[in-house]
């Protein structure tokens, strides 16, 4: 962190002031913003709301501050990326219209650390000169460990590199030994605990023995500085008399203690946050951090901001009632002065197609009535919900630029099965057969290639590729009893009459094993989008059909639908997973697939879990300024039994319809024909 690399940008309407005055913050601010503002003394908290203005407030807060004679160099503000401590400082120094917020020490919680440490870490016997470890970087250092011994060398099912690095970041992130992390997070992979938590200690020594810090050991040794050397803890808290969070409750524990530590001297520490929006537990926040600050801080002051600037005050009703129902929260209501015609709709959709065929004419719609596509949005809980809508989206040529998990076509594991149905619809796809023959053990891309080469040289069928390897000289082994199963499917695929999703199935119990070998990191979650591929197969009579409308190449700059100078006159439509959409906002909102199962996701049991899916729909709910639209399909069909009746939300079955009134879609004549 650079004090004095900030970025210099236009201020916002009303944000510049005349020379020589005092800035009006009356007159800048409602009464709870100017509350938290002008708080003097001691431990704050600001439970700010969605929409309530929450970095404006702090812009406003650090002004305060200096024009009241706090010394700029002594105040810390800290955010979780550099850009947004950057604008916000370049905002105070066009508000006080001089440069004395340069002096203020703005950036990242890691940034801080580095700085910190560089300067104050001889005490922990740390070289100022010490080199930091990205992610990849310490991702390729574990995979250089995990080499030299030998672990996973004969084992395919070894967790790979990345998913090393993320069990040993999460367990420090969240204060777990490594045995609990894998137990909570991973537990596919306790097999491998002994070995991973060897590697894990070498890691460590790797570290230590060439003066090597990653992102996590940048906070614990951070920790360690401040908690067993006191001289150097009480001359940074005296340093900085005016510690300021943003988006707290998104920190995780070691950063908790931080600045707990931090504050030691003085205890003038005001945090800003929601508790409503915290949805970040995978990445290791602690959404108790929040909850629990007045705890931590006694004498703290909790101020509330409500008014809301973005909303209608139907969307912020419905947003009330959700989170009304959480049994631990800060009590608050969201209030606007605007006001407009539309109200909240729940949209029930006979089954997902349909659920679709809603989103895409409703957006055409929208679009006609002037509303501009990229001011409309969908949201999921998860990537693979907007699977079938992207097909529909594609179908009707409207582009879409899909924010958080792949689309479709993208996904690793899709791309394996749907290459075994294009061989069977056109056996001269080379690049299929590559992936197809490159999934079997022993068979590299070398001898794939040289196997499709002889396959697309021959003519021959699909089913010819075994008596095509023996042909080729394939030795006895795995990878020929591999290739004389992959040529059983294909030639039974072949001679099948059955429709696609028949075809499927059997090309779906082929290629479980092949998934957990070369996906062992996380064949759960794959294995649950094979389920929804199968879901989607069962509307096509034709595997041509299928294959043309499923397989869609994606465009070089991962928008699909319209391209070229058509998109940027048409706009983009936004497809988001609710994570990737926090911070967000957009004039109309759909939320989908607000169903038992689904959201909440049918893997979350424990009551925390289920808790932070209610915070979810929060904050996908509190996205929407005019529009907003929750819809789930009646029926679902699942492989195992068939189309079953599905049960709504149970965040939105508790809600009184007077809050959220439903409709339920019927069929028009021209949809039910085509």
């Amino acid at each position: 962190m650079d004090e004095r690399t900030i970025v210099v940008r236009p201020a916002p309407p009303g944000e510049r002031r005349a020379t020589g005055t005092r800035l009006d913050y009356a007159a800048a601010l409602n009464p709870a913003q100017l509350a938290a503002v002008t708080h003097r003394q001691g431990p704050a908290l600001v439970v700010a709301g969605a929409g309530s203005g929450k970095t404006r407030t702090l812009i406003y807060r650090v002004a305060w501050l200096i024009e009241n004679g706090v010394a700029p160099a002594s105040i810390l503000l800290l955010t979780f990326t550099r850009r947004a401590a950057e604008e916000m400082l370049g905002r105070v120094e066009r508000l006080l219209g001089s440069a004395a917020a340069r002096a203020v020490a703005g950036g990242t919680f890691h940034s801080f650390a580095n700085l910190v440490l560089r300067r104050n870490g001889s005490v922990l016997e740390l070289r100022p000169n010490f080199t930091i470890l990205d992610s990849a970087d310490a991702a390729d250092a574990l995979n250089l460990l995990r080499a030299r011994m030998g672990l996973g060398s004969k084992d395919r099912r070894f967790p790979k590199k990345g998913t090393l690095a993320e069990v040993i970041s999460m367990a420090r992130n969240k204060c777990r030994t490594l045995e609990e992390e894998l137990q909570a997070d991973f537990p596919h992979l306790i097999e491998h605990g002994a070995a991973i938590a060897a590697l894990a200690e070498a890691y460590q020594g790797y570290k230590a023995e060439r003066g090597l810090l990653d992102y996590d050991d940048l906070l614990w040794r951070l920790v360690e500085l401040l908690e067993k050397h006191q001289p150097t803890r009480e001359r940074l808290s005296e340093r900085w008399r005016q510690i300021m969070v943003d988006e707290f409750q998104d920190t995780n524990l070691v950063q908790a203690r931080v600045v707990r530590l931090l504050a030691a001297a003085h205890d003038n520490v005001m945090v800003v946050g929601d508790d409503a929006q915290s949805i970040y537990a995978f990445r290791g926040a602690n959404y108790r951090n929040i909850l629990d600050f007045p705890a931590v801080f006694p004498g703290t002051r909790v101020i509330k901001l409500e008014q809301n600037y973005r909303s209608y005050q139907s969307i912020l009703d419905l947003a009330n009632a959700i989170i009304a129902r959480a049994p631990e929260k800060y009590a608050k209501t969201l209030f606007t002065t605007r006001s407009g015609p539309s109200r909240p709709l729940l949209v029930r959709a006979e089954d997902e197609r349909m659920q679709s065929r809603f989103v895409a004419q409703r957006v055409l719609e929208l679009r006609e009535a002037g509303v501009a596509l990229e001011e409309m949005a969908v949201l999921f809980r998860s990537g693979f919900h907007s699977f079938d809508l992207e097909l529909e989206l594609q179908r009707r040529d409207i582009p879409f630029v899909k924010r958080g998990g792949l689309k479709f076509v993208e996904a690793a594991h899709i791309k394996d099965v749907l290459a075994h149905l294009r061989v069977l619809v056109n056996p001269a796809d080379a690049v299929s057969w590559l992936r197809a023959l490159t999934l079997l053990p022993g068979v590299g891309s070398r001898l794939g290639a040289a196997l499709v080469d002889r396959m697309v040289a021959q003519r021959a069928a699909p089913g010819a590729i075994a008596e095509q390897a023996a042909l080729a000289g394939v030795k006895a082994g795995p990878s020929r009893d591999g290739l004389r199963r992959l040529g059983e499917l294909l030639a039974g695929l072949a001679q099948s009459r059955g429709r696609p999703a028949e075809k499927l199935a059997q090309v779906l119990e082929y290629y479980r094993p092949l998934l957990r070998d070369a996906y062992p990191d996380d064949f759960p979650r794959r294995e649950r989008d094979l389920e929804h591929l199968h879901n989607l197969a069962e509307r096509y009579r034709s595997l041509e059909a299928m294959v043309a409308e499923m397989v869609l190449e994606p465009t070089a700059d991962a928008v699909a639908g319209v391209a070229g100078a058509d998109r940027d006159r048409e706009g983009i439509l936004t497809l988001s997973t609710i994570h990737s959409a926090k911070g967000l906002e957009w004039r109309v909102v759909f939320v989908i697939w607000l169903c038992e199962g689904r959201f909440p996701a049918a893997q979350v049991v424990d009551e925390q879990a289920l808790e932070e899916e209610r915070r979810l729909l929060y904050v996908a709910v509190t996205r929407a300024r005019d529009e907003l639209y929750l819809s789930y399909p009646v029926y679902m069909f699942q492989r195992a039994q068939g189309y079953t009746m599905s049960a709504v939300s149970r965040f939105v079955a508790e809600l009184d319809p007077e809050v959220l009134p439903a409709a339920m879609l019927e069929e028009s004549e021209d949809e039910a024909a085509s």
